[in-house]
């Protein structure tokens, strides 16, 4: 606080009459004791504690061992005194401290005295002289009134006085001579500011510890747990590794058939259906009847997670035999992997033998229905087509039999060939015969010659005239009866070329099927191991954390994503 202007010395004779009343007022005082020197009025005896305290060394050596009361005829006294002016300012200033005002009213105050351009030394000081000049020093003032300009009451650049507050706090009139116990607002920001910091600290701890448990909780146990499992209390098992292919057989097929018969994607559906038949319950169960796969996971000395039950369900079984027989099937390459664990390694490699065995049966039946109906259905082709052409042969006989005729089409040739025979003699006779009778005098005998070969020539004619006519009509006659033979001819013609195809067709579809067989190539064979495979501890602990990692990720973010939809 800067320190009120004093004046340096005052020289003041008291009367006879105030030293006398000075001197019956003083309290006796003990042998030896220091008399202090007393105020004349009463502004002097309201004095504050510092001014007393910043009395010059004169004043408090002065008469040393004087009494109370001095003679009116002893020497002045000597020492700082304030004046009446002072004091009455300074028991306005006590007045005001005591009516505890607040900080917000002192820095109103001093602002307010800014803006009048007062030098005020202290913000009590402001209270004052702003009501002296009859301002209210607490009137709430506009915003834009705030900004005051510079005070000229102080040279600018002039350094603070010593241990001046910049922002001064009420002190309570009951502790005046203490420190006071309340804090400025830059001090109590600074504390709020480390008790947040602390409480922040404080709650971060708090979560990281509770993040550490439940990490602890829900990660790392159990990681420890799967550990111990997979290094102490897991029995080893021996794994028989085997690789076969689905082989096609040669062909000569044409087309897109010819571009993949060589390649393996000519057997792929078949490597995919054993795949698929090796990984069937049905695989399993004939595994079981014909190696006895159940009872050997029912052993007592294996772990109780790979172990089954004294009487396990098929289900069990089966999802114990997926578990330990894995399956694969490269179509790069169209080769099928097979690996099968087992407890004991010999009990592995048979399995991986019965299973390659089972595999073979199937692709060996893979087409066989399709052959077999292939080949059934060209058989039955070929059955019919002889029992029709032996149908038609045999009707054709029967119409040569019934005209007693076995070519009536070379018959009705021969008439008509002999009656044109006949008929060129006949017109040969009547030539022979107009030449006679062109003669004057013809020869009877000639004559009557030539006449009757002529009659005979006519006979014959018509008598084969009239077979032709027989033989080309009616039911039975040999045009109707040759009609007949040549479709039953054509009939047997046509059920000769049925038969040669259907012939034909069998030879094909023999080689269509031989070229359908498949055909499975083993390229490795089991081996009985030496050092188990499973279960692999490290991989299997690592693959534990990051699993039980993963859940407890997921269920943290959707609790906090729940948290903050319900929040909200």
């Amino acid at each position: 606080m800067t320190m009120k202007p004093r004046a340096k010395k005052f020289r003041i004779r008291r009367s006879p009459a105030a030293a006398g009343t000075a001197e019956a007022e003083a309290p006796p005082q003990p042998a030896g004791a220091s008399a202090q020197p007393q105020p004349q009025t009463a502004q002097t005896a309201a004095a504050s504690p510092a001014q007393a305290a910043a009395a010059s060394p004169a004043q408090a050596a002065a008469a040393p061992g004087a009494p109370a009361g001095s003679t009116p005829g002893g020497p002045p006294m000597s020492g700082m005194v304030s004046s009446a002016r002072e004091t009455k300012l300074e028991t306005d200033i006590d007045t005001i401290r005591r009516e505890g005002l607040t900080g917000r009213q002192l820095r109103l105050a001093r602002r307010m005295a800014q803006k009048q351009n007062l030098a005020a030394t202290s913000d009590f000081e402001a209270v004052r002289m702003l009501r002296e000049r009859g301002i209210d020093p607490f009137k709430r003032a506009n915003m834009l009134e705030l900004v005051v300009p510079q005070n000229k009451a102080q040279p600018v650049g002039t350094p603070a006085a010593p241990g001046a507050v910049q922002l001064p706090q009420t002190v309570p009139a009951a502790k005046t001579t203490l420190p006071s116990t309340e804090l400025s607002p830059a001090e109590r920001r600074n504390r709020e500011i480390q008790q947040i910091q602390r409480d922040i600290a404080r709650r971060r701890r708090r979560r990281l510890t509770l993040l550490a448990a439940r990490l602890v909780f829900f990660v790392l146990l159990p990681t420890l747990a799967a550990g111990y499992y997979f290094y102490s209390a897991a029995t080893p098992m021996y794994s028989s590794k085997s690789e076969f292919l689905v082989l096609k057989a040669d062909s000569a097929a044409g087309g897109m058939g010819g571009l993949l018969s060589g390649t393996q994607f000519a057997t792929s559906q078949d490597s995919i259906a054993v795949q698929s038949y090796l990984m069937s319950k049905e695989a399993m169960l004939r595994l079981d009847r014909e190696a006895g796969f159940k009872a050997h996971f029912t052993q007592a000395w294996l772990d109780p997670i790979q172990r089954l039950e004294s009487d396990p369900t098929n289900e069990q079984a089966y999802a114990t035999y997926t578990r330990n027989v894995k399956i694969g099937y490269d179509p790069t390459e169209g080769v099928v992997r097979m690996e099968v664990s087992a407890a004991d390694p010999a009990a592995a490699a048979e399995f991986s033998r019965k299973l390659i065995s089972y595999a073979q049966e199937k692709v060996n039946n893979l087409s066989q229905q399709k052959r077999a109906d292939q080949m059934a259905e060209a058989a039955s082709a070929l059955t019919d087509a002889e029992v029709q052409r032996r149908a038609a042969q045999e009707r054709l006989v029967v119409l040569q039999q019934q005209g007693a005729v076995l070519d009536p089409e070379g018959v009705v040739a021969s008439l008509r060939q002999q009656i044109s025979t006949f008929e060129i003699q006949l017109e040969e006779k009547r030539l022979e015969l107009a030449a006679l009778q062109d003669n004057a005098r013809p020869n009877r005998a000639k004559v009557s010659g030539a006449e009757a070969d002529i009659r005979r020539l006519e006979t014959v004619i018509e008598s084969l005239n009239n077979r032709m006519v027989d033989a080309s009509a009616g039911e039975n006659s040999l045009a109707n009866l040759r009609i007949q033979i040549q479709m039953a001819q054509a009939d047997l013609a046509t059920r000769d070329l049925m038969l040669q195809s259907a012939l034909q067709q069998v030879e094909t579809t023999r080689l269509e099927a031989n070229r359908q067989v498949r055909y499975l190539t083993t390229a490795v064979e089991p081996v009985p191991s030496e050092e188990p495979s499973y279960p692999r501890k490290f991989e299997n602990t690592v693959l534990a954390f990051l699993i039980f990692s993963g859940i407890y990720l997921m269920c943290s973010l959707t609790a906090s994503i729940l948290r903050e939809q319900v929040s909200s």
